[in-house]
């Protein structure tokens, strides 16, 4: 088979008529597709579902859960969590049903109070700066841009993000005051961190005293293979380092019950719990303990768990390869595209050069709704107009086959248009 690369104009003219073709036959079906976001499926969502009708309120050390108090989670949560994240239970803070409601929290305490007792607060510290490794997850970028922070793009590779311009950046400027993590199985790369980049994460020596990692270890059981992916335990590695106040970790059951009512958790120092603590006292007199009964009574522990995840794995797994074979099989050989071949997580990233933003609009033309060019870049600039996030979890088997067929078509042509225009 001939790269597309190799074609002359008048084949690849004869290819594009044909796409287009094809094209409008997808158009005459009006479909309505949606591989926007990482969403649990319906049948996912069920897995959960027997733990709704738990009526018990008390907690095994006879806490009343319908009552106010334990402002950082019953210990059974805290206990379920700590086991995940292989940290101390008292080195957590049970939040509400969203982990990206405690990043956002830690950055406007960070902005208002400083990171601890006797901090300047970073909004009076002048312009303020945010690593970002690119490609990355959208709604880490939204925060940082709400609250104005010049947002730099950090490269990543199959390692995690370039450790080398995290330094350059972290270690000489003291306006730099963060990065944002997804540790495992990446948003949307699907990548996880390997051992010296987490080591050098430990290891970093950054020019601001109140520089804050935020570890957001999303996917951390979100495996569907049998040989999965293993993320060295950031914590353990910042003992070497005496540096694990620097790291605030976020992970949530949100893919593992339910999307929109799971329970969320903070892990960090305890010196940091307990000045993060000391903010939460005011905001709030305690999360949903209901909820946080009914989950650690549903899972009771780590390795109850990890049998929902296999649950989950069994669904899921399924769907990526649907994706990626008809990927492979329409696209692969013709050196027009790329894309990852994650081992969990929830998403594809997928990269044409120069054509992300028209594949993306002939799709929508065609009914199948992705996420927009650009998202997976701070403010939305893609600067090679490359790459696209494909999330194959909400849809059927049988709509991801539709989908990804259409997919294909709409990146043959957007490329042959390209290069038939040049």
């Amino acid at each position: 088979m001939h790269t597309y690369s190799e074609l002359s104009k008048p084949e690849a003219k004869e290819i594009l008529a044909e796409l287009m073709k094809k094209y409008s036959e997808y158009k005459s079906k009006n479909l309505s597709l949606d591989m926007t976001r990482g969403k649990p499926s319906t049948e996912q969502l069920d897995l959960s579902t027997d733990m709704l009708g738990d009526s018990a309120y008390k907690t095994g050390k006879g806490v009343d859960c319908r009552n106010y108090g334990m402002l950082d989670g019953i210990p059974e949560i805290k206990e379920l969590f700590a086991e995940l994240l292989e940290v101390s239970p008292d080195e957590i803070i049970v939040g509400g049903n969203s982990s990206l409601n405690m990043m956002h929290d830690c950055v406007v305490n960070a902005l208002l109070m400083g990171v601890s007792e006797g901090s300047t607060p970073w909004v009076r510290q002048g312009k303020l700066k945010f690593l970002c490794p690119v490609p990355g997850y959208d709604r880490h970028f939204a925060i940082t841009e709400k609250f104005g922070f010049e947002m730099i793009p950090v490269p990543m590779d199959g390692e995690g993000p370039d450790m080398d311009t995290v330094r350059r950046f972290a270690e000489n400027d003291r306006s730099v005051k963060g990065i944002w993590c997804v540790p495992k199985y990446s948003n949307p790369g699907g990548i996880t961190y390997s051992d010296r980049v987490v080591r050098e994460f430990a290891a970093l020596k950054p020019a601001a005293e109140d520089f804050r990692i935020f570890w957001d270890n999303a996917y951390a059981v979100h495996d569907f293979t049998d040989e999965p992916d293993k993320l060295l335990n950031i914590f353990d590695a910042c003992k070497e380092y005496g540096s694990g106040d620097m790291v605030y970790e976020f992970a949530s059951t949100s893919k593992i019950s339910f999307s929109g009512a799971g329970v969320a958790c903070l892990a960090a120092s305890k010196e940091n719990c307990k000045y993060l603590k000391k903010q939460l006292s005011i905001q709030t007199i305690g999360y949903d303990k209901l909820n946080q009964l009914r989950h650690a009574s549903f899972f009771r522990d780590a390795a109850g768990v990890r049998a929902q995840m296999k649950k989950h794995a069994a669904i899921i797994a399924p769907k990526f390869r649907t994706v990626i074979d008809i990927l492979e099989k329409e696209l692969g050989g013709k050196g027009i595209a790329s894309w990852t071949n994650p081992k969990g997580g929830y998403f594809i990233s997928f990269d044409m050069p120069g054509c992300a933003r028209r594949i993306t609009q002939l799709a929508s033309e065609a009914g199948l709704s992705l996420t927009p060019a650009g998202s997976t870049f701070p403010y939305g600039r893609d600067e090679a107009d490359s790459n696209i996030r494909i999330a194959p979890t909400l849809p059927s088997v049988e709509e991801l086959a539709v989908a990804t067929g259409l997919f294909c078509v709409c990146a043959e042509i957007a490329y042959l248009e390209k290069m038939l225009s040049e």
